[in-house]
Parts: structure tokens; C-alpha cells; sequence
């Protein structure tokens, strides 16, 4: 038998038509399935981590726990609300961080100096922190020694203090600000609570001048020993002080002087200080001490307030 086309084409066997086809049809079959090409890769896929498939010699995670016991619902959470989790977290670290100041130095003897404070309210200006003194712990034998020979045969123990503070204003024309602090030290059982009042007027032009009166009265404790009782003992303090301040060349000069309870006599001292440029000045004083000496300073660096 044979086929003819309609187009005068060549004849082909029914036989040989029969086998091209079952050719074409097995080789339609073992044309492996279309890949599509892989996607545009981005930052954030180039970051995230690649899921390998268990080796075969991986030790088996889920040895010797029963997994009919696992509590599974715990794996029923909704992407959203991670998601909300997430930037809750997120939210609080920042608010965090903007509302807490730290700062950090280093001390000569390896230890650092660490002082935190944080704004608790705007009313009256509220802060709150602490100063803390933070000891280098010793990796190696030499360094223990080391440590021991310096501190007399004891390791330096790490200490702080906490405080708080407040700023007020004053009472109309008499004084213009109200400052309040406390301060507890418990590891020397020493405490410390003080109040100053600030009065500032303009003399001429440039020339401004500020009165304080400062009280404080300051807390030492004693540890208790075996057959000693501990004692608690007060030191009452006030500080009077006049400063005329030059903005235009940066210039104060201070008189003031103390009396307290551990003295019993009035102290002077009086002082100057001048702005070189840009937060960098250089000051001096002389003062009275309780010995009848005279305690002469000066002093030179950078100085910044905010």
C-alpha cells in the first residue's frame, strides 16, 4: 500500500510514515521539563544565607527526644505579626538609645571610667544616671600578679555611684534657678544630697554676673564588725560664690568660700579662667585649705558643655 500527498510530494511507504512518527513520539517523551532561567539576584539575596541539604553522615539533631511530646503550636504564628514583633524591637532600641547618653574612658591603670545618664521627665529638667568605674579582669597568670603587686596584694574591685538631679526655676527676683542633686556610693557607703541657688544679672555690655549659694550634707558610713557596732557620720556644707563673666574675650573671674562642719572656718579661694579658642581654655586658682597651707592650681585642656 501507498500514500500519496495532494502535492505531488514523493510516496512513502505506510510503514516508514508509521516508524517516523513512533521516532517523533519517544523523543517528545525524554525531552527533560523547561527550566526557567534564574531570577535577577539583589542585595538583600546575595545576604541571605544559602540552605544546604543534610549531609548524609549529619548527626541526627533529634536523638533521644520524643517528638510526640514537641509542642508544635508554638510554629502557628503569623508572618505579621513577627513582623510587628520585629519593629516593636526595633522601635524601643532606638528610643532607647536616643533617650540614654554613655560615655567612656580610660583610666591609667587599665580600668575604665563608664558614666550613663538618661532625661526622666522634661518638668524641671529630671535626669537621672550613674558613674561607674569598671576593672580589667585578668586573662593570664602574669597579669593577675601584675594586677596584685599594684593594688597591694588585692585585686581592684570594680564601684559606681548613682544620682539624681533636678533644675528649677527660682523665686521671681530673688535667685533664677534651682538645682537639686543626690548621690549614693554603696560600695563606700557614702551619701550626698545638695541644692544650690543661682541668681545671674547683667552688669554693662558684655559683662554679666552670677551670685550662688550652694548647701550640701554629706553621709559616711561604717561596715559593721564582729563585737563593733556601725556609725553613721554627717558633714554639713555651704559655698558662697561670685563670678563676672567677659563673653566677648572669654574671661571669668571667681571669688568664693566654704564652710563645713569637719572644718569649722571659712576657706577662700579665688580663681580665673580664660577661653583660648574654640572649647580649649586655661585656668588657675588659689586657695585656703584646713591646714593653714595655700593650694595653688592650673590647669590647661578641653572643656565642653550641653
Amino acid at each position: 500500500m501507498e500514500f500519496t500527498t495532494g502535492f505531488g510530494w514523493t510516496r512513502l511507504p505506510l510503514a516508514a510514515a508509521f516508524i517516523l512518527g513512533s521516532v517523533l513520539t519517544a523523543a517528545a517523551q525524554i525531552i527533560p521539563p523547561f527550566s526557567p532561567p534564574p531570577a535577577a539576584t539583589t542585595a538583600d539575596d546575595d545576604e541571605a544565607e544559602v540552605a544546604e541539604a543534610p549531609s548524609v553522615n549529619a548527626p541526627d539533631v533529634l536523638k533521644g527526644i520524643d517528638v510526640d511530646k514537641l509542642d508544635w503550636s508554638q510554629l502557628a504564628i503569623d508572618a505579621g505579626t513577627l513582623d510587628d514583633l520585629v519593629a516593636a524591637k526595633k522601635r524601643a532600641q532606638a528610643a532607647a538609645k536616643d533617650g540614654m547618653d554613655w560615655s567612656s574612658s580610660a583610666n591609667a591603670n587599665g580600668s575604665s571610667g563608664v558614666k550613663v545618664k538618661q532625661s526622666v521627665s522634661p518638668f524641671w529638667d529630671t535626669r537621672i544616671g550613674a558613674d561607674l568605674t569598671v576593672t580589667k579582669e585578668p586573662t593570664t597568670m602574669s597579669e593577675l600578679l601584675a594586677l596584685k603587686a599594684e593594688n597591694g596584694g588585692n585585686l581592684p574591685q570594680s564601684s559606681g555611684s548613682a544620682w539624681a538631679a533636678a533644675t528649677a526655676p527660682g523665686a521671681g527676683a530673688i535667685w533664677d534657678k534651682t538645682a537639686v542633686e543626690a548621690r549614693v556610693d554603696p560600695g563606700s557607703e557614702q551619701s550626698k544630697l545638695g541644692a544650690s541657688l543661682t541668681k545671674s544679672m547683667p552688669l554693662s555690655g558684655d559683662t554679666s554676673l552670677t551670685l550662688q549659694n550652694g548647701y550640701s550634707v554629706n553621709q559616711q558610713g561604717t561596715t559593721a564588725l564582729p563585737g563593733v557596732g556601725g556609725h553613721v557620720s554627717r558633714n554639713y556644707e555651704t559655698d558662697q560664690s561670685a563670678k563676672v563673666t567677659i563673653t566677648d574675650t572669654g574671661t571669668s573671674i571667681s571669688a568664693g568660700q566654704t564652710l563645713s562642719t569637719t572644718d569649722d572656718k571659712w576657706l577662700r579661694k579665688v580663681g580665673a579662667e580664660q577661653k583660648l579658642f574654640d572649647n580649649v581654655t586655661v585656668s588657675g586658682s588659689v586657695g585656703e585649705t584646713s591646714q593653714g597651707a595655700i593650694n595653688k592650681s592650673v590647669t590647661a585642656g578641653f572643656k565642653k558643655s550641653w
